[in-house]
C-alpha cells in the first residue's frame, strides 16, 4: 500500500478520529466492532495492529523432503523454517519415511531445535510443532545459559587436556550442541520481535538496531563455543602421555596454556558483563585484554615449535593456542557491539 493521508475529525467535541485505508482493513481482517491495538512509540508515533483473534496466531507449513540432496541438506530447510518462526511444519515425504530416516529426524530435532515437538505422524508425513512462549524465555536468559555452558565446557577442556582424560573431553564436545540450540533459538526471537514491537519489549530488545546487534553477539558466542569443542578435539588427539618416559607435553607448555586460558575465560566473563551492563569502559578493557592475550600468543608459539614434541603434537598444541586466541577475538567482537549498543542517537526509535 502506497502512502496516504487522513485528516484527523473532532467527533463529539472531544474525541479525535481517524478513517482507517479500506484496502488495508480488508487485507487485515478488520471489520465494525473489531478492536485494533495502538502502540505509542518515542518519537510519538503510532503503530496500529489488529488484536489477535481466537489467541495467538498459528503459522503453519508444509516442507516435503527431497530424495536428491542428503539429511542434512533437508534438515537446514528445517532449521530455516524454525528461525523464520513457523509454530507447525509438516514434513512430506512422498515414498514415506524409513524407519532409520524417520528415528534420526526425532533424534536431531530433540537435540538441534528448543521448543519443537513431534506432534502426529503417519507413514508419509511427521508433524512439528513449537510450543516455546518467547516471553517465558528472554533474551537475556537466553544468553545467560549460553555463557554458562561455554564457560563451564572451557574450564573442563583446559582440565581434559591437562589431566589427559578423553571422556571428559567427549563431555565437552557433545555439549556444543547445546550452544547451537540456544543460538538457533535466539536467532528465532530475534526476527520474530523485528515484526512485533509488543514481543521485542517482552524479550528485552528496545530498538531495531539492537537486533542486529544481538545477532552478531550471538554468533560470535557460537562460534568460541566452537572453538572450545576444537581444544577438546585436539586434547583427545594429543600423545598426552608415554608409557617410558611420562607426560609427553612439556610443563612449561602445559603451563602456557592453561594460563592463556584462565586469561581467556577471564575476558569472556568480562565481556558478558560489559554486555550485560552496557558498560562502554568496561568493554574497552576487555578489547585491550584481549589483544594482549593475542600478542602473548606469538611468543608462546614460538616456544612451542622449539620444544621437543612430534610433528602430530606440536600441531594440536599450535590448534589449541590457535583457538584460545580465536576466543579472545571473538570477545572484541561482542564488546565492540556492545560499545555501538551503547551509543544513544538523539531521537531514536524505540520499540
Amino acid at each position: 500500500m502506497k502512502e496516504e493521508k487522513r485528516k484527523i475529525q473532532l467527533t463529539g467535541g472531544s474525541t479525535l478520529t481517524i478513517s482507517l485505508p479500506i484496502k488495508w482493513a480488508r487485507e487485515a481482517g478488520i471489520k465494525q466492532g473489531d478492536e485494533l491495538s495502538l502502540i505509542q512509540r518515542s518519537d510519538n508515533s503510532l503503530v496500529i495492529t489488529p488484536e489477535k483473534k481466537g489467541g495467538e496466531q498459528i503459522k503453519s507449513a508444509e516442507l516435503e523432503l527431497s530424495e536428491k540432496e542428503s539429511f542434512e541438506d533437508n534438515f537446514r530447510y528445517l532449521i530455516a523454517h524454525y528461525l523464520v518462526g513457523y509454530d507447525v511444519v509438516k514434513l512430506l515425504s512422498p515414498n514415506g519415511f524409513e524407519a532409520e530416516e524417520r528415528k534420526r529426524i526425532k533424534e536431531e530435532v530433540r537435540k538441534r531445535l528448543i521448543g519443537m515437538e513431534i506432534v502426529g505422524e503417519s507413514s508419509k508425513e511427521i508433524v512439528l510443532q513449537s510450543f516455546l512462549k518467547y516471553e517465558d524465555f528472554t533474551l537475556r536468559d537466553a544468553i545467560r545459559s549460553m555463557s554458562e555452558i561455554i564457560l563451564s565446557m572451557h574450564g573442563d577442556a583446559i582440565s581434559a587436556l591437562e589431566k589427559g582424560d578423553p571422556n571428559l573431553a567427549a563431555d565437552v564436545i557433545e555439549r556444543d550442541n547445546e550452544i547451537d540450540r540456544f543460538y538457533l533459538l535466539i536467532v528465532r526471537q530475534l526476527k520474530a520481535a523485528m515484526s512485533d514491537p509488543e514481543l521485542a519489549k517482552k524479550i528485552g530488545v528496545s530498538r531495531q538496531r539492537d537486533s542486529l546487534g544481538y545477532r552478531i553477539i550471538v554468533k560470535s558466542m557460537e562460534r568460541i563455543g566452537d572453538h572450545v569443542e576444537n581444544i577438546a578435539k585436539n586434547s583427545m588427539l594429543m600423545n598426552l602421555k608415554s608409557p617410558v618416559s611420562g607426560p609427553v607435553l612439556g610443563v612449561k607448555s602445559l603451563e602456557d596454556i592453561k594460563e592463556i586460558g584462565f586469561r581467556a575465560e577471564n575476558i569472556f566473563t568480562k565481556t558478558l558483563a560489559s554486555l550485560s551492563n552496557m558498560n562502554m569502559k568496561e568493554a574497552n578493557e576487555t578489547i585491550r585484554d584481549a589483544n594482549a592475550l593475542i600478542d602473548k600468543l606469538e611468543e608462546i608459539n614460538e616456544r612451542v615449535l622449539a620444544e621437543e614434541l612430534s610433528i602430530t603434537d606440536k600441531i594440536h598444541v599450535l590448534s589449541i593456542l590457535e583457538s584460545l586466541g580465536r576466543i579472545a577475538k571473538y570477545c572484541t567482537d561482542i564488546a565492540e557491539v556492545t560499545i555501538n549498543m551503547g551509543t544513544r542517537i538523539s531521537g531514536e526509535l524505540e520499540f
